[in-house]
């Protein structure tokens, strides 16, 4: 008897399935994302609050350093671009810490990538541009080392010494006065899932408002 073919697939939280060594990119629906993005945890799950910090809220906050620091609203494509840049994390339920990925290698590259390939033939995202993927970099460090500090209870000089990260720290938490939360504080993972679907309805609601205007 042939050995049963590996199993490679997920149950998603909608009953659908995603395989991750050959993702379809409409295998899920973006609630699904939304609850698996609540649910992936950065920095390995540790937190000096009741809850870990999700990579939704970690999302949610890069977009909005990036629209503070535009001198014009961002376009519904970078928009997104911010908001997903993360997404394959969520799709795969694993948000690995850097300095482990180069022990995973190129395989857990190409799972990755796969999976990021797909989340862009889906959302119809645009490639980076070289500029643009600067200020995102710049946007996403110091979203990492503020939540370090705040959420993970880093010191500031290991931030820099033992991260690596030499980006400044925020006093100010953008996501506070937008939801009314309190400062730096992790959210619940179906707090996190409401208001990242929100955030990605909001702009793919943009999307279709475009198409019907050229309709």
């Amino acid at each position: 008897m042939n050995p049963p073919t590996p199993r490679a697939w997920v149950r998603l939280p909608s009953g659908r399935r995603l395989d991750l060594m050959s993702p379809d990119p409409s295998a899920w629906l973006d609630e699904d994302l939304a609850i698996r993005l609540a649910r992936t945890y950065r920095w390995g799950g540790e937190s000096v609050w009741p809850w870990p910090l999700s990579v939704a809220q970690h999302s949610l906050l890069v977009l909005a350093l990036r629209r503070q620091w535009s001198d014009a609203p961002l376009s519904r494509s970078d928009a997104l671009l911010e908001l997903l840049h993360d997404a394959e994390e969520g799709l795969l339920g694993f948000d690995c810490i850097s300095p482990l990925k180069d022990v995973l290698g190129l395989s857990f590259r190409a799972v990755s990538s796969r999976l990021m390939a797909a989340i862009f033939a889906r959302y119809e995202l645009h490639a980076w541009t070289p500029a643009a993927h600067i200020i995102h970099k710049q946007a996403d460090l110091v979203a990492a080392a503020s939540e370090a500090v705040h959420c993970i209870g880093w010191p500031i000089h290991e931030v820099r010494d033992v991260l690596g990260i030499v980006h400044p720290v925020l006093d100010v938490d953008p996501l506070a006065e937008t939801y009314g939360c309190r400062p730096w504080e992790p959210w619940p993972a179906d707090v996190a899932a409401e208001r990242f679907l929100g955030a990605l309805e909001s702009l793919r609601a943009v999307e279709l408002g475009q198409l019907e205007a050229q309709a």
